[in-house]
């Protein structure tokens, strides 16, 4: 038995590391490949895990988007007939989808977003099998043209198959000069350029405005901005100086775990800071996804759009330790009822 594991995102490399794991241990033989993309690459190097660079990251525009993924399927397709792999694994890779179709290797798909239409249509289509938390209703899948026989729900949500054995490392403390005595405030921005959120109105601003005006309200906090992409999009935003914007990828887990408070315009990160028990506030720019709205019935999770009320709601978690006490208690008994997703993953690999 020989697996391909594509792995194209943050979230992904925290996902499949280990997976990646336990399959080298237990002697199964794999072929990890990637793509570049600045903080991918550095992720998958602090995680030890030697992947392949093929082809590059598309950016935010449709047409880009397409070169950059034919290219790809075209360089994926030379590459993997002579590994003789007999199954691929992708988190909605739609050119892992599309190259074991066309090579005739069962393609095992994961994912935990149904509103990312596009890499759904790409690649669900093409899967032998899905793996998606169960919160997630089977009726959202059914339109990408999948029986429900072929999808494996697990009792969890993604982050779970990090978090489940996890333990901070405060070395990434001083590595970005952080003191631990004051409140840390992370800031992570949305993902302008995933597929789903290409041509909507995004305010843009806001992850600099929650920012400057939470390091400005707040000056005994230390805030943190997680960048996506081009770090020098948020550096040259006049923030330097009172934010802190790490210029390459960071043990963002570690990082969360420190923290007094969670501002996030994505998913995963929010999911995370979430089961960790960090107090949480979403800006996620559209609706909601079914991840987003669970953990706000939770009571995880807080959705706010307006900077003024997120900083309100920060000065009140800051002002009260309860707060962040409570939080910690019921993430802890909730994620230990999770399943693990990796778990269940390798069993249907084997």
């Amino acid at each position: 038995m020989k697996i391909w594991i594509d792995i194209l995102t943050p979230k992904q490399v925290n996902f499949f590391a280990p997976l990646v794991r336990r399959l080298s241990r237990k002697g199964t033989s794999l072929v990890v490949t990637t793509r570049e993309y600045r903080e991918v690459n550095q992720l998958l190097k602090m995680r030890k895990i030697s992947a392949l660079k093929v082809g590059r990251h598309g950016g935010g525009v449709l047409k880009a988007k397409l070169i950059s993924s034919v290219d790809r399927i075209r360089r994926l397709a030379s590459l993997l007939p002579s590994h003789h792999c007999t199954s691929a694994i992708s988190f909605s890779s739609p050119e892992a989808a599309r190259v074991a179709y066309g090579l005739s290797i069962p393609h095992l798909c994961i994912s935990d977003s149904p509103h990312a239409e596009a890499v759904s249509r790409l690649t669900i289509p093409f899967s032998k099998l899905l793996f998606t938390p169960k919160i997630i209703p089977l009726d959202s899948w059914r339109k990408y043209g999948i029986d429900r026989t072929r999808i494996i729900r697990y009792n969890a949500l993604d982050p779970a198959a990090w978090l489940k054995d996890f333990k901070p490392n405060p070395h990434v403390l001083d590595e970005l000069r952080l003191d631990s005595s004051k409140p840390i405030l992370i800031i992570r921005p949305e993902e302008s350029q995933a597929s789903y959120l290409i041509n909507k109105t995004i305010d843009e601003s806001l992850s600099v405005s929650v920012a400057r005006t939470l390091a400005r309200r707040l000056p005994q906090s230390q805030v943190v901005l997680i960048p996506r992409y081009d770090v020098a999009t948020f550096t040259k935003k006049g923030l330097a100086g009172y934010v802190t914007i790490p210029g390459s990828a960071v043990d963002a887990t570690s990082l969360i775990y420190y923290a007094r408070l969670f501002l996030g315009g994505g998913g995963t990160m929010t999911a995370e800071a979430a089961l960790l028990g960090v107090p949480s506030i979403s800006f996620y720019p559209t609706s909601p996804t079914y991840v987003e709205s669970y953990l706000v019935r939770l009571g995880l999770v807080a959705r706010i759009g307006s900077v003024q009320a997120m900083v309100r709601h920060a000065i009140r978690i800051l002002s009260d330790p309860r707060f962040e006490m409570a939080s910690r208690a019921k993430s802890r008994k909730i994620l230990s009822r999770m399943e693990d997703p990796i778990s269940v993953i390798e069993k249907h690999v084997r």
